[in-house]
C-alpha cells in the first residue's frame, strides 16, 4: 500500500493511492478550504472501513438494504497537540425490510472484530456505535 501527497498551494494538497484515486486535503481552519482535514479523513475512514465490513456480513447473510448511511462523531481532547480523538460514535441509518437484529450484529462485528481503522483508533478513543432502522432505534436485547 502506497499514497502520494502532492502540494498544491498553501494547506491544500492532492493525495493519491497507487490505484491513481485521489482524494483533496486541506486545513479546515483556513478561510476556504479545499478538501477535508486530516482528522475528518479519520472519520471518514471508520464509516468506509465499518460500511465494507457490513456489507460484507449482511451479503454473507443475503440481507438486503434499502440504504445505508453512517454517521460518525468524533471528540477530541483540549486544542494542545496532540488533539486525539477519544471519543467516536458511529450512527447507522439502515432501511428496508430487514432483521435489526443482523444489522446490529453485522454492526458489532465490525466494530469489535474486523474494522481495522476503528481498532487502531481503539487505543486513544472509545469506540461506540448505534443502530437506527427505518427510523427506529434498535436496542439489543
Amino acid at each position: 500500500m502506497n499514497i502520494k501527497l502532492t502540494n498544491q498551494s498553501g494547506y491544500f494538497s492532492t493525495i493519491e493511492n497507487d490505484r491513481g484515486h485521489q482524494i483533496a486535503i486541506d486545513n479546515k481552519t483556513g478561510d476556504t478550504p479545499q478538501g477535508a482535514s486530516p482528522m475528518e479523513l479519520l472519520l471518514m475512514a471508520v464509516a468506509g472501513c465499518s460500511s465494507i465490513d457490513i456489507i460484507a456480513i449482511l451479503n454473507k447473510q443475503k440481507v438486503t438494504f434499502d440504504s445505508l448511511e453512517i454517521d460518525v462523531d468524533g471528540a477530541r481532547k483540549d486544542k494542545a497537540a496532540p488533539s486525539l480523538f477519544t471519543k467516536i460514535h458511529a450512527t447507522l441509518h439502515v432501511t428496508g425490510e430487514v432483521n435489526p437484529e443482523k444489522i446490529y450484529r453485522a454492526a458489532h462485528l465490525s466494530f469489535t472484530k474486523y474494522c481495522s481503522v476503528s481498532l487502531t483508533l481503539a487505543a486513544t478513543a472509545e469506540i461506540t456505535f448505534s443502530v437506527i432502522v427505518n427510523n427506529t432505534p434498535y436496542v439489543p436485547k
